[in-house]
């Protein structure tokens, strides 16, 4: 079965930190770039972060630049999202997805950052 199954968000205050995971299973991991998304509520899909198929080459939304880190693990089908110094902006659902070919959207995990 195709999926993808994010997980590690939860509430954080603000300058936290979180470790997002997104599990993939049921396509050939090593093929695909992936990304994470995030959507706040009222707002539309965001892109955050692209990791190349080897893990070589990272892209980052200007407002995540030098707070996040997107990184993956190949011989376990998942992408992480490393979280620092998050902000109340930062709170969102977050999703992941693959590149091309985009998959049903998964759960998504809530990422809440308040005091």
């Amino acid at each position: 079965q195709v999926q993808l199954v994010e997980s590690g968000g939860g509430l954080v205050e603000p300058g936290g930190s979180l470790r997002l995971s997104c599990a993939a299973s049921g396509f050939t991991f090593s093929n695909y770039a992936m990304r994470w998304y995030r959507q706040a509520p009222g707002q539309e899909r965001g892109l955050v972060a692209t990791i190349s198929n080897t893990g070589i080459y990272t892209n980052y939304a200007d407002s995540v630049k030098g707070r996040f880190t997107i990184s993956r693990d190949n011989a376990k089908n998942t992408v992480y999202l490393q979280m620092n110094s998050l902000k109340p902006e930062d709170t969102a659902v977050y999703y992941c997805n693959r590149v091309p070919n985009e998959l049903v959207w998964g759960q998504g995990t809530q990422v809440t950052v308040s005091s």
